[in-house]
């Protein structure tokens, strides 16, 4: 018997998210809206069969390391986003506009 595969994440530009799967089948995703220089982070999913395995965290930080990358900003308006850079303000609150964080409670 193999051992499960890591998990992949990958932007899907094309279906507005960033999805996630393990051995070859989607887990879940963490879907956006796009705007000049900065990604609006709606709603985030990971299917009931896959819970409780660290995927939805696995899926956000995969996602906000390739919104640094590219250089741009993000609007956590999805909660689970939001509570991600809550709980990791060192890494990824300097993503979130100043202008934006009172109001998103960060």
């Amino acid at each position: 018997m193999t051992a499960p595969a890591d998990p992949t994440v990958a932007d899907a530009p094309e279906r507005s998210r960033f999805e996630i799967e393990v051995d070859g089948r989607l887990a879940g995703f963490a879907a956006y809206r796009e705007k000049p220089g900065l990604l609006v982070f709606t709603h985030t999913e990971i299917d009931d069969a896959y819970e409780g395995r660290g995927l939805g965290s696995t899926l956000v930080r995969a996602a906000l390391d390739d919104v640094r990358r590219r250089g741009l900003s993000v609007r956590p308006d999805c909660p689970f986003v939001r509570a991600y850079v809550a709980r990791h303000p060192d890494d990824y609150l300097d993503l979130v506009p100043e202008e934006l964080r009172a109001r998103l409670g960060l």
